[in-house]
């Protein structure tokens, strides 16, 4: 455990000018208040904020992010409160421990509405203080380096899990690399331990065979770099494991195919140098023309810079070579923590690293629930980048696969609503289409045009879905609006009563509804009955006419959650069929929508099936869905997958295993063709959701003896 002056002296070697008394008396305090408390492992608990404070140091943060370290449990764990932090240490302390504090319950369950209430207090805190979100990932560090001590399997994958989905993300973004590949690596194992172990015997085997290049390309590298008078610092790297399996996973690019296993990294002066090493580098190994990459001129978001490049060096090995300056390579693996942008509390200080910041702020400032604003954020956290440019040279940076629309909204909501068409590189191209690196787009507007339902079968920004969504929702409610006042008109007129504002006011105050415009779209949803509404407003009236008879809160029965054979869909239309569609086969977690067809009822699509083509002239046929969180993981789903397996004496029984270890279930096997050496097959597989199904595509592709897998759509 480090000792009070070992933790003042680590700070003093930075930051000489250090209150030295404030962060004495924080030790301390914090040591005083958890007093007896121990962690899992059996440790003291002030070892824990203690460690927390060293990783923050080891990042060579300021003074308040150190004692705000060593405090950030003692308001949720201990009797000490948030007025007592603030009296004995400021208010700048107070808030961080405080914001730090709101982000203790964040956790990765079925509740995602906590999960996402929790989420927003996140992304509040972080745009207040980004020092914030620097605590809390060096307090989750700790946390997953001691996961082993908690005894409960399924808390340990629940915390690994958040650890991904969450946490690994955000460091990412703030351009964290060292403490985002940390966190990965810890998580990789409990999360996907069948993968993790495949992959590590793989990767025995590859070390194996490319003995001895590592040295080989270093040696190489070091003296030609010396003959052309560059100073140079030349290492490799071994890329994490879960790295490798993810690019597997999401990428399709076998572990035989990864030419970045070792990456090997060339650290010079300044950025000049950076292209003259590069120029060194192809003078000798033959380049891959399309896996070049110049961050430097083009950062990524996270401020990111170096120059990548793949060659085909000795022994006919392709191999990644890094050329970065040492100032970049600090931000590269130490982001904001390096970049020291916490002292500048302006945001048009932070500029673009903080642009997704504001995005997600805006999302959750539109978003009209918390499950689709969960998921909308985890869409704007996770991707891989292209960078493309307006006609003035206005760089814009979107997740890979961005289409024109996405574009469109990225440059600003009300292009994105009015955008009708886009040119690429001076061709004129379908909204649909995906942008590629360096594009350069030119969106065409109309003020005519709005919104279609059927744009979300294809955009996959944060920002663009919600900004649609909200714009159906909003339409939606005009209409029910409409309609809800057409028929209150022609129930009130039956009556010969007078419909007008100071009678609708009593049913508002009666029924402790909103407004006006609120009891329209109760009526127009027929949710409330215009019999009810008359009856509120003149009570013992006899009514001469025929009147809806629904009551005042009629439950929408396409969007209970029970048991049987209810769907778990929310934005179904009461009284319709409701059709999972067989040429996609929907599963939980896919993004859906779903089609009114004329004596079928509603047929349920994923968003990027190839059907939905057929009604992209019919919008008013489009419904917007979206799955009902379920509790119950016991809850099936039939998906389908095609593989192609190595025709060998196991291989199929190799991969009933897999999937059984997986906790699938095989429901159909088909034959689709067969080869001498190979052989195709499609299965059937009972799975929880899409997650469960990508666990077990996941863990057949690292299988020996599955060439490949993929989803079936068909």
């Amino acid at each position: 455990m480090i000792r009070q002056y070992e933790l003042v002296e680590r700070v003093k070697e930075y930051d000489p000018n250090i209150d030295e008394n404030m962060l004495n008396r924080a030790y301390v305090f914090s040591m005083k208040v958890h007093g007896k408390q121990v962690r899992a492992s059996g440790d003291a608990y002030f070892s824990h904020p203690l460690e927390v404070a060293g990783i923050l140091t080891n990042m060579k943060m300021d003074c308040d992010t150190i004692v705000t370290a060593l405090l950030h449990d003692t308001i949720e764990d201990t009797i000490a409160t948030h007025e007592q932090i603030e009296e004995l240490f400021g208010a700048d302390v107070a808030k961080m421990v405080d914001g730090v504090t709101k982000l203790s319950e964040l956790t990765y369950s079925s509740e995602s509405a906590k999960q996402a209430d929790n989420f927003r207090k996140f992304l509040l805190a972080m745009s207040h203080d980004i020092r914030v979100l620097l605590v809390k990932l060096a307090d989750r560090l700790h946390n997953m380096r001691t996961l082993h001590h908690i005894k409960k399997p399924e808390k340990r994958i629940r915390i690994a899990r958040e650890t991904l989905d969450i946490y690994a993300p955000l460091a990412e973004r703030i351009g964290m690399q060292e403490i985002k590949e940390e966190l990965e690596a810890l998580a990789f194992p409990h999360v996907y331990p069948e993968a993790y172990e495949s992959i590590t015997k793989r990767m025995k085997q590859i070390h194996a065979s490319t003995d001895g290049i590592k040295d080989l390309v270093i040696s190489e590298l070091e003296r030609l770099l010396a003959e052309a008078g560059i100073e140079a610092e030349v290492f490799g790297r071994e890329k994490r494991f879960y790295s490798i399996w993810r690019k597997m996973t999401y990428r399709h690019v076998s572990l035989a195919d990864q030419a970045d296993i070792i990456a090997f990294r060339i650290i010079v002066d300044d950025a000049e140098t950076c292209y003259r090493a590069l120029g060194v580098v192809h003078g000798i190994w033959q380049a891959i023309p399309d896996l070049i990459k110049d961050y430097i001129s083009m950062p990524k978001p996270n401020g990111y810079q170096s120059i990548h490049t793949t060659v085909i060096g000795p022994r006919k090995k392709r191999i990644e070579i890094q050329i970065r300056s040492s100032a970049m390579d600090a931000i590269a693996e130490k982001g904001v923590a390096a970049h020291w942008l916490y002292k500048q509390h302006s945001s048009d200080q932070e500029g673009e690293q903080y642009k997704w910041l504001k995005d997600l702020l805006e999302i959750m400032e539109h978003a009209d629930g918390p499950d689709e604003f969960l998921e909308h954020t985890k869409l704007a956290m996770y991707q891989n980048q292209v960078f493309c440019f307006t006609p003035k040279g206005q760089l814009v940076n979107l997740p890979q696969g961005a289409t024109v629309v996405d574009f469109a909204y990225a440059v600003h909501t009300d292009v994105g609503d009015s955008c009708v068409g886009g040119k690429v590189n001076g061709n004129p191209v379908p909204l649909r289409s995906r942008l590629g690196n360096g594009d350069q787009v030119e969106i065409l507007r109309s003020k005519a045009q709005q919104p279609s339902p059927n744009w979300l079968g294809f955009v996959i920004t944060g920002k663009a879905k919600a900004a649609i969504r909200r714009f159906i929702s909003h339409k939606k409610k005009d209409e029910y609006q409409m309609l809800g006042k057409t028929l209150l008109e022609r129930a009130f007129q039956i009556e010969e009563r007078e419909l007008n504002n100071k009678a609708l006011e009593i049913c508002v105050k009666n029924l402790q509804l909103q407004s006006i415009q609120e009891v329209y779209e109760l009526v127009g949803k027929g949710e409330l009955a215009d019999r009810k509404v008359l009856e509120t407003i003149y009570p013992g009236i006899k009514l001469n006419g025929e009147h809806s008879m629904l009551p005042a809160k009629m439950v929408d029965q396409s969007s209970k959650r029970v048991g049987g054979d209810s769907i778990p869909i929310k934005g179904l239309t009461p009284g319709l069929a409701v059709h999972m569609s067989d040429c996609c086969h929907p599963i939980m977690g896919d993004r859906i929508v779903g089609i009114v067809t004329t004596g079928k009822g509603i047929m349920v699509h994923t968003i990027d099936c190839e059907s939905l083509d057929v009604y992209s002239d019919t919008p008013e046929a489009w419904l917007d869905l979206s799955w009902f969180p379920l509790e119950d993981e016991n809850s099936i789903f039939v998906s389908r997958i095609e593989l192609l397996l190595q025709h060998l004496p196991g291989a199929l029984a190799s991969v009933l295993t897999v999937i059984a270890q997986e906790k699938g279930n095989i429901s159909n096997i088909k034959f689709i063709e067969r080869a001498p050496e190979l052989f195709r097959i499609a299965l059937d597989i009972e799975v929880r959701d899409v997650k469960h199904l990508t666990s077990i595509i996941a863990a057949l592709r690292v299988s020996e003896s599955v060439s490949s897998v993929e989803r079936a759509f068909r």
